[in-house]
């Protein structure tokens, strides 16, 4: 039997290869969002190494800008839940959180409101949830300006410690070891999936390199897989 001749062969394969169906690419997954909300008193930029970081590793990110000093705890969770209604994002798409101090009490004010139905997880840095004992102190002196310095006291009936957990929602907490204005035990929540002490300060636990690896971790976990 003769063999065919290797140009017959290669027209073969070539006749194949254009006859073919060609490869349909799948789907690439949406890009998760992330919604970072700054302590009181701060602004956006105190965010941005966190944006940064979040935006290098794929996710889509709103350092949400807010004003601190006005308003009540009710009234920014309204806003919250207004901004991230109307930002944009792929079907499929979930929503995260990264909160620093106020912040956290923020969050939740907003999804006890209006939880939208895509919310993913919640990452806390340094949240006051049972109150926290400087804001008790700071009060008399400066409660004037910062209005929501009230609401985050250490009393039975402040928004702090009275704001519902959201239902179904996975949560972690980043405490500082240093830190001096919420202390270690003022940051745990009643449901929280996963909490860490890392040996930092308040204003600036989020510029840790740290903090910012265990931030990634949970949103892609759950957990910050650590002991």
């Amino acid at each position: 039997m003769r063999r065919s001749a290797p140009w017959l062969a290669g027209l073969l394969l070539l006749l194949a290869a254009c006859t073919a169906e060609p490869a349909v690419p799948p789907e690439p997954a949406p890009r998760d969002l992330v919604v970072l909300v700054h302590g009181m008193g701060r602004t956006p930029l105190s965010m941005w190494p966190l944006a940064r970081m979040l935006e290098q590793q794929g996710y889509e990110v709103l350092n949400w800008d807010y004003s601190s000093t006005g308003p009540t705890v009710a009234e920014l969770g309204a806003q919250l839940a207004a901004a991230v209604r109307e930002r944009p994002r792929a079907p499929g798409a979930r929503v995260h959180f990264v909160t620093h101090s106020l912040g956290g009490i923020v969050v939740r004010a907003a999804l006890a409101r209006d939880a939208p139905p895509d919310v993913g997880r919640v990452v806390m840095l340094a949240p006051p949830n049972q109150g926290a004992r400087s804001a008790d102190a700071a009060q008399p002196w400066v409660g004037w300006w910062l209005k929501p310095l009230a609401e985050l006291g250490t009393g039975e009936g402040s928004t702090a410690r009275t704001l519902p957990v959201p239902p179904g929602v996975e949560i972690g907490v980043i405490a500082g070891g240093l830190d001096a204005k919420v202390r270690v035990e003022e940051t745990h929540l009643a449901g929280e999936t996963d909490h860490v002490v890392v040996p930092g300060t308040h204003s600036f636990l989020m510029l840790r390199s740290d903090v910012q690896a265990l931030v990634l971790a949970f949103l892609r976990t759950g957990r910050f897989g650590t002991d």
